[in-house]
């Protein structure tokens, strides 16, 4: 039969499908709309398959927090243009409103999740198709009690913080504010730990062997006594401990102050009590491999086909 273009046009409308991809759904299904949704649907399982193999590496970062806790997702793609579309954007800050909502334990739980009008599987099968690119929901995390969250760069980090404190000092717009600072100053000096009892103790014994045998190598200190060595160890290892642990660190916003001394200062005004417990820090892509392709590259590959 005959396929309209306002049949075209409204299938796409309700589908967010190419219009080439509505024409030939429609028909296949002669005319069909439930149809050939479910032909598209169909579809957008088997281009999700078809382009799992691709390197996804780019894509956003996001974290939110409210009065329950705080979530922060990683979703990737293929190409960093993706990540300023809006139906992609939206996507992942809906899948944060999933997880708190939700509390998945894992991904893979994640996935079967309730979304719409289906599941998470069903709604990035979708997103896939419609974009037509490969894209993975990598991971999440999810804290609940006094939280804080910070996206940096548009989504390139992002930080979600939790606090031990009383209800009465966590709902005071201060406390916010404060929780912000704290989850700026982890994306902007990105500490390993949180404290020095959360420093394993291979990572010490490395960190002293490293600077040993930057002493043995310089004659300066080569021919010191093992008891001076040993204390210059020591020097060592606290400026260690003020790169690597949060706490330890110079406040980014007042280099007088390091962030237990901030925490301190800040519970006093607030009058109660503050801890930081935790916090988890996602960089987009970290670890993924890459990308090689420049875009004139594909530019070029696509007009060769």
């Amino acid at each position: 039969m005959a396929i309209s273009a306002k049949d075209v046009m409204e299938l796409r409308k309700q589908t967010d499908c190419g219009m080439m991809e509505c024409k030939k759904a429609l028909t296949q299904a002669d005319g069909d709309f439930a149809k050939a949704i479910e032909i598209l649907r169909e579809q957008g399982l088997a281009t999700a398959n078809k382009k799992a193999g691709r390197i996804a590496a780019e894509g956003m970062v996001y974290a939110a927090a409210d009065a329950n806790g705080a979530v922060v997702v990683e979703v990737n793609a293929e190409t960093d243009f993706v990540a300023k579309n809006d139906k992609f954007v939206n996507f992942t800050k809906d899948l944060v409103k999933v997880i708190s909502e939700q509390k998945p334990a894992d991904v893979e739980a994640l996935m079967g999740c309730k979304m719409g009008e289906g599941t998470v599987d069903d709604a990035l099968k979708g997103l896939i198709l419609v974009i037509k690119e490969n894209i993975k929901i990598r991971r999440f995390a999810r804290y609940e009690g006094a939280c804080a969250a910070y996206v940096h760069g548009g989504g390139t980090h992002g930080v979600i913080v939790k606090f031990d404190t009383t209800p009465e000092v966590a709902a005071k717009p201060e406390f916010a504010a404060f929780g912000k600072d704290i989850a700026m100053q982890i994306a902007a000096a990105n500490p390993s730990y949180l404290d020095r009892s959360q420093v394993p103790a291979d990572v010490l014994a490395k960190e002293k062997e490293i600077v040993l045998a930057q002493m043995a190598n310089d004659p300066k200190t080569a021919s010191k006594p093992d008891a001076i060595k040993e204390k210059m160890v020591t020097g060592r290892l606290g400026k260690f401990y003020k790169e690597s642990c949060l706490v330890d660190q110079a406040f980014i916003k007042d280099g007088n102050l390091d962030v237990t001394k901030y925490v301190a200062n800040t519970a006093k005004e607030l009058g109660g009590d503050i801890k930081i417990v935790e916090f988890c820090h996602f960089v987009k892509g970290e670890g993924l491999e890459k990308r090689v392709e420049d875009f004139a590259s594909e530019v070029a590959a696509a007009v060769k086909g």
